[in-house]
């Protein structure tokens, strides 16, 4: 059970936010501090040699700087490279060694690029590839064991800004990126489509210029909880996008040439990065995993969160799209607004919610009600 300071209050504003609200700023920080205390407590005694002399490094490497540097852990546990493989361990996914080298590897890497590593600290088992985004740096191990301040310069800039807290990235260090819950997709491969970075980075600002437009208080948050774009394609047909639990704040997007559809994408994968991070504080729902429920959005039933996570999403993509007004979508539009409310109504049947999630699905009612 999480500690009280851990648990959030039923949300009024998750899914689209008034106007000055702090509801998205105070959970993605409790799902912050919640990590660091996750971290301090991860336990992983079935570990080879190697890989227990790793984090046994890690672990010493962060107490002897933790006291004077809590700032240095925060920007180390806000980063997807870092943040990612941790909550492999900790959601008890099946890759104990490869979230491990993941989790050591990184943080070491990116403590490394701040100067913060101590002289000759090595790693027995390091990941194939380092990446510190918020450095700009990337490289290939060169060797086993790695002792870092002996690496070469890293290779060429892979990450190219955005906005000044999103990044576009050529590399992706996600353990999870290659498996897919889509009926149409296997995995997320990064994919540039053909397109230079540069093209990429504006037709982004674009997408982003019309959430401000659109939903201002929305596009405040997103400053807060996205940190990286993984490119995966370009399609002049259709927009695929996906985000994972473990990895809150990196989206994986295809490139399609019309704006409206790069927002409509924007806002679909921030809700679930806003409640994956509510998530990691509360169940939300109290529902059987196993048991299985129609879905307006899926061609393949769903399991009652599944549910959940459309609707959330949804709602707010309607919302900006009521605002934004495109062209040529009255239909899609109404279809939108059908499909939400039959979602709501699937919810307010069937969901076991917690108090949380009742205070969630309470804001769902209001907005499809509207």
């Amino acid at each position: 059970m999480p500690s009280r300071p851990f648990e959030p209050s039923p949300p009024r504003d998750l899914t689209l936010p008034t106007p000055g609200s702090q509801t998205a700023r105070a959970i993605f920080s409790m799902a912050l501090r919640k990590l660091f205390e996750d971290l301090k407590g991860l336990r992983l005694p079935h570990l080879d040699a190697d890989a227990s002399a790793d984090y046994r490094t890690l672990r010493e490497t962060l107490v002897g700087f933790l006291p004077g540097r809590p700032g240095a852990v925060a920007s180390l546990l806000r980063s997807p490279t870092v943040s990612a493989p941790l909550r492999c361990l900790l959601h008890g996914l099946h890759d104990t060694p490869a979230y491990v080298a993941e989790l050591v590897g990184q943080s070491l890497y990116a403590l490394h690029r701040d100067g913060l590593l101590p002289s000759g600290t090595r790693m027995a088992a390091p990941p194939a590839l380092f990446a510190s985004p918020r450095h700009d740096a990337s490289q290939a191990a060169p060797r086993h064991p790695v002792v870092f301040d002996q690496l070469p310069a890293p290779d060429r800039k892979r990450h190219h800004p955005i906005t000044d807290s999103l990044l576009l990235a050529e590399v992706d260090t996600n353990p999870v990126r290659l498996t897919d819950a889509h009926p149409d997709k296997a995995g997320n491969a990064i994919d540039l489509g053909g397109r230079a970075p540069a093209e990429w980075c504006a037709s982004l600002r674009a997408a982003l210029d019309l959430v401000e437009r659109a939903l201002p208080d929305v596009r405040r948050e997103m400053d807060l909880g996205l940190s990286l774009v993984v490119p995966v394609g370009y399609d002049e047909e259709k927009h695929l996008s996906a985000s994972y639990r473990e990895a809150i704040g990196t989206l994986y997007l295809t490139l399609h040439p019309d704006p409206v559809v790069m927002a409509e994408a924007l806002v679909h994968e921030f809700s679930h990065a806003k409640l994956n991070a509510l998530l990691e504080l509360d169940p939300v729902l109290q529902n059987d995993w196993e048991a299985i429920h129609p879905s307006p959005y899926r061609p393949d039933p769903r399991p009652m969160m599944g549910v959940l996570l459309g609707a959330h999403a949804f709602v707010a993509v309607a919302r900006f799209l009521d605002a934004i007004d495109p062209p040529g979508m009255a239909r899609r539009r109404s279809e939108l607004a059908t499909k939400n409310r039959a979602a709501v109504a699937t919810l307010r049947e069937a969901a076991r919610p917690t108090p949380v999630g009742a205070g969630l699905i309470d804001e769902l009612d209001r907005l499809t009600s509207d």
